[in-house]
């Protein structure tokens, strides 16, 4: 549950970070863009194709981690009150959004099956893990992601 929490907190605290910058959001999201475009070694056919699928994907995974967020969060805040039957209405409603999340994957894993070689869909699950890895590294160092984001992909890149 930790590791969720910091994977779902990550982005905002990244976006804090970086709030003395005109426009942060649109950094982190095209250091994130040169990021996996370099791991996957995308061709601009293949970035073309991609990236309004991988978005897509993203904004979907997003509402699901957002709907499960709120569900903790009711029950931290209010979980002393609740009855029995909205705790277990809250837990079936997670557990639900859990295989919709399944399901979401499967279905954007053919549709990443459609457009890039196999040996690149596979290499885009790798690039996930080692971009948040990156960036939680990053953030504990207090600031090579927003001289990272500024100046693109960096010589240190490599070093994932």
């Amino acid at each position: 549950m930790k590791k969720l929490l910091s994977l779902l907190i990550l982005p905002v605290l990244m976006i804090s970070s970086l709030s003395g910058q005109e426009k942060p959001r649109e950094r982190l999201e095209a250091y994130k863009i040169a990021f996996f475009t370099k791991k996957l070694e995308l061709t601009s056919q293949e970035a073309s194709r991609f990236w309004p699928i991988y978005n897509e994907f993203q904004e979907k995974k997003n509402q699901i981690q957002l709907e499960k967020m709120r569900i903790n969060r009711d029950f931290n805040q209010n979980g002393l009150n609740m009855t029995d039957k909205e705790m277990t209405d809250a837990g079936d409603k997670f557990i639900a959004l859990e295989m919709q999340s399944s399901s979401l994957a499967l279905e954007y894993h053919k549709k990443f099956k459609e457009i890039l070689p196999p040996v690149k869909v596979l290499k885009l699950y790798q690039a996930e893990n080692q971009y948040r890895i990156q960036l939680l590294q990053e953030l504990k160092q207090n600031g090579p992601v927003r001289n990272n984001i500024r100046k693109g992909l960096g010589a240190g890149q490599d070093e994932i």
